[in-house]
């Protein structure tokens, strides 16, 4: 399907169950919801948290892949990546419906965003690495539109932003021979300042909520490095499960999912090993929100709920394929 197709499709169809009932009904009783990208199905699944329920499905163009919370104190939307298809979606969680559609894109892979970005509410800045393209695409969430392009020497995937928001790490690849550093001092036009090359090939990269660490994985060893401020090489090397593995950060903890050997082991922030969960195979991707951590299982359909300290709580199948998701309080 090419992207002329793609958006047919997408006006042929409708794009949303806009009334979401069951999403809405627990919202109002303030339950906190996951929403999980059904890649084969083309849709997002909307699960109550403290049911555990699916409680709707918000319908979307196909090949919904990774998804990501943008919010800041003024407005909040959830960015879907269909990467295949070089479209955004952007998703309204209060109405749990889609609000737009961007086709700006050649392979968008991931959106990362200032945590709680405090800029005034006109604009919320949200960034999403483009692979074929080998960008950072600055985007205003609020309004759908491309703000800036900034150029990195390779395959951009993984991406995330440091908690003042004035430094962009991102993984040149799946398996990464560097990862790009980029200057977000100017949150709508960030300039890549230079690459760090890791201990191995590199797959995620996640800011500690300190903002002055970060952890990269690997995409190809049982590796995870931790790194400082501006140090180039790592402060420290983490044995690890089979990789690629991917982070998450929770209350002072740090969780490494590995989907390959289906286990989520949780870390002190300086790396110590505390506790290993086992969930589901193929449960790469990991988020944290609500007192919760959840893991989508690409291979199975299901979607893990873990709680702060690390227990699974439910497993609950929820689709064919669940590639991402992103908790919404």
């Amino acid at each position: 399907m090419d992207r002329r197709e793609f958006l047919l499709a997408a006006a042929a169809a409708p794009v949303a169950f806009s009334s979401a009932p069951g999403a809405l009904a627990a919202r109002s009783k303030g339950s906190p919801v996951a929403l999980v990208t059904a890649d084969l199905e083309s849709h997002v699944v909307v699960l109550d948290l403290d049911s555990a329920r699916v409680v709707s499905r918000i319908r979307t163009a196909p090949g919904p892949r990774a998804i990501e919370l943008v919010e800041s104190r003024f407005a909040r939307a959830g960015l879907v990546a269909h990467t295949e298809h070089g479209v955004i979606t952007f998703i309204g969680v209060e109405s749990f419906s889609v609000r737009s559609e961007l086709a700006a894109f050649e392979a968008p892979r991931y959106v990362s965003a200032r945590p709680r970005d405090r800029a005034p509410g006109t604009t919320l800045i949200a960034y999403v690495t483009d692979s074929v393209s080998e960008e950072v695409v600055t985007l205003d969430a609020l309004r759908g539109k491309v703000l800036w392009r900034t150029r990195v020497p390779g395959p951009a995937r993984h991406i995330s932003v440091s908690a003042d928001g004035k430094t962009i790490w991102t993984a040149l690849g799946t398996k990464a021979e560097r990862v790009a550093v980029l200057d977000a001092s100017d949150a709508r036009r960030p300039r890549l300042e230079r690459t760090i090359q890791p201990p191995f090939l590199a797959h995620d990269v996640v800011f500690a909520p300190d903002g002055r660490h970060v952890w990269v994985t690997s995409g190809a060893e049982r590796r995870v490095a931790l790194y400082r401020g501006g140090v180039r090489r790592p402060v420290r090397i983490l044995a690890a499960d089979a990789p690629p593995q991917h982070v998450a950060f929770a209350r002072g903890k740090a969780f490494v999912a590995s989907g390959d050997n289906g286990t989520v082991r949780r870390h002190g922030l300086d790396g110590e090993l505390i506790r290993e969960a086992r969930v589901p195979l193929g449960s790469f991707n990991v988020a944290f929100g609500a007192r919760r951590l959840v893991t989508p299982s690409l291979g199975e359909g299901t979607l893990t709920v873990l709680d702060s300290n690390g227990r699974v709580r439910a497993v609950r199948r929820v689709a064919r394929a669940a590639h991402d998701a992103c908790v919404v309080t």
